[in-house]
């Protein structure tokens, strides 16, 4: 939970604005990843007017030693 906040408060600091959060619960990774074959899956949805707030968040995720995956995907409207 303390890995989702810090991720959430990222995306406010950068500008976004959070709309959804679902926790998708413990899943079995597709191969080994770290000595680990499962991790938790959460799902973050957030809107921002400003272009670099995806790039901000990235590179502060990138950085949590929690996070062992992620992916950032643009919507299209």
């Amino acid at each position: 939970a303390a890995v989702v906040e810090k991720a959430k408060e990222y995306v406010t600091r950068a500008g976004g604005n959070i709309t959804e959060v679902e926790d998708w619960g413990k899943k079995r990774l597709a191969y080994e990843i770290q000595k680990s074959r499962e991790a938790f899956y959460y799902f973050i949805q957030f809107e921002s007017e400003s272009t670099d707030c995806p790039n901000e968040v990235e590179a502060n995720i990138r950085l949590m030693e929690n996070v062992v995956r992620y992916l950032c995907v643009k919507q299209e409207a």
